[in-house]
């Protein structure tokens, strides 16, 4: 009953193929909730692939339909395992549900949905986002149970199946089950490792909200011989009101939309992390904010994005000027913005400059908050201290994620200190074809929450 015996123990359920065969197991379910044919599979992923395994494991669980209704989101599994109301509790979290699958676009006409073993990476949507980090955590609490025979504090989990298209109903189910969800600090895993040879952990994430900038003049396409220079182009418009959002080299040009958040604390932090590693795209150094590290503009910043744009038929362009444009974009951002702000001051910025013509129209997509938790947190340096003792290294310490998590429905809602704990890495091509895991990662990964799991159980910060 030693710490070593547990990380051996998970160390093997990886060596000896267990792992990936449970991963294949859950990537085969196409559990996509972006495709409403699939509502059955985001039930059944819940129904018949976690909750066997959690109650076998000693925990209660419950799957909830969504407090929003079906029509908009999959259903939440809320399970506990309470070995003594005493002990710390942890809250620990995943999400199920996965983008499209593309299939006919993956490496040599890979099936999104079967699990594909190449060299050191296993293809399959999902696997990365976020399959193998919840199985990971799972595996690992089975693994501490096996060696000393419980845990030494208790676990709550939440499994949800909406992730990918906003969390809707998350933040009411935290609202309506805040009681029973009461914890001293949720340990997490989803995201991006800064780099695969180095654990990473990250205390929050940036916010997101997407909207979209809509010129709509007229019914009907005109041809372009006829009527050019006579009626107004609506593509002309738009892309001209996009172009005043930032300048050339992407710098935001709304005020209100420049966060006063990235504080010397901050900045200290963000200091020697490395950015786009991993075999990741090579970052252009002349964009975004110019007296601003890399690591300070992902992570300490707020970035504007253009998603997609369309006006005519872009597969048969045809001569005539389009009645509509349309351009989907999205805001990520940080701490200190805020979010009330973020369209009102959008609609005063076009109105100022004449583009009164250009519509605002919010998605309906859900809003992830920007969260932070302060780095020099006792659970923080408790955390960094376990990964360091399994991996004889100091993991890489993010403020938040440059990405955006529901992290804000426990951060906010519950009010819990909240720490994440990714088990894959930049490189991953998750949300788009050739998704994939690196087996190294998760050998690691499964050492790292053995061993941060039986630190708990032996001694961990007062609540």
């Amino acid at each position: 009953m030693t710490r070593e015996a547990a990380v051996s123990h998970a160390t093997d359920h990886v060596d000896s193929g267990r792992l990936q065969s449970e991963l294949a197991h859950l990537v085969g379910y196409r559990s996509e909730s972006q495709n409403p044919d699939r509502r059955d599979v985001l039930q059944d992923y819940l129904a018949q692939a976690i909750l066997p395994r959690l109650t076998a494991a000693g925990f209660d669980c419950a799957i909830h339909d969504n407090p929003d209704g079906p029509a908009k989101g999959g259903p939440i599994l809320l399970g506990t395992r309470i070995e003594e109301p005493s002990l710390p509790t942890i809250l620990t979290y995943g999400h199920g549900d996965v983008i499209w699958g593309q299939a006919g676009q993956w490496l040599d006409d890979l099936d999104p949905f079967a699990l594909t073993e190449r060299g050191d990476r296993l293809y399959g949507r999902g696997a990365a986002d976020n399959k193998v980090q919840h199985l990971v955590n799972i595996a690992a609490l089975e693994s501490v149970l096996a060696v000393r025979g419980r845990l030494g504090f208790n676990v709550k989990i939440v499994i949800e199946m909406s992730e990918e298209i906003g969390s809707p109903g998350l933040s009411r189910m935290m609202q309506i089950h805040r009681d029973a969800l009461k914890a001293d600090v949720l340990i997490a895993s989803d995201g991006p490792r800064l780099s695969a040879e180095r654990p990473t952990m990250f205390m929050g994430s940036r916010g997101g909200v997407s909207f979209d900038l809509v010129v709509s003049l007229r019914e009907g396409a005109r041809h372009s011989g006829n009527w050019g220079g006579l009626l107004a182009d609506p593509a002309i418009i738009l892309t001209q009101a996009l172009a005043t959002i930032t300048d050339a080299r992407g710098r935001l040009q709304i005020p209100e939309w420049r966060p006063d958040s990235l504080t010397p604390d901050i900045r200290e932090a963000l200091r020697d992390l490395p950015i786009g590693t991993d075999g990741a795209l090579q970052i252009d150094a002349d964009w975004s904010e110019e007296d601003l590290t890399p690591a300070e503009r992902a992570y300490g910043w707020n970035s504007f994005a253009i998603l997609a744009m369309k006006a005519g038929i872009p597969e048969a362009p045809v001569n005539a000027i389009a009645p509509s444009a349309t351009a989907r974009c999205q805001l990520r951002y940080v701490v200190g913005t805020d979010v009330d702000r973020i369209l009102p001051a959008l609609r005063q910025h076009l109105d100022d400059r004449g583009f009164d013509k250009v519509r605002i129209q919010p998605t309906d997509r859900g809003i992830f908050g920007a969260t932070r938790l302060n780095p020099d947190h006792p659970w923080v340096a408790y955390v960094r201290a376990s990964l360091k003792r399994t991996t004889g290294e100091d993991p890489h310490v993010l403020p938040n994620l440059a990405g955006s998590l529901p992290n804000d429905c426990f951060a906010d809602v519950l009010g819990l200190p909240t720490i994440w704990i990714p088990h894959s890495y930049l490189g991953c091509n998750q949300h788009a074809p050739n998704e994939h895991v690196l087996k190294p990662v998760c050998r690691e990964a499964m050492q790292v929450m053995a061993g941060l799991y039986w630190d708990i159980g032996t001694d961990c910060p007062a609540s």
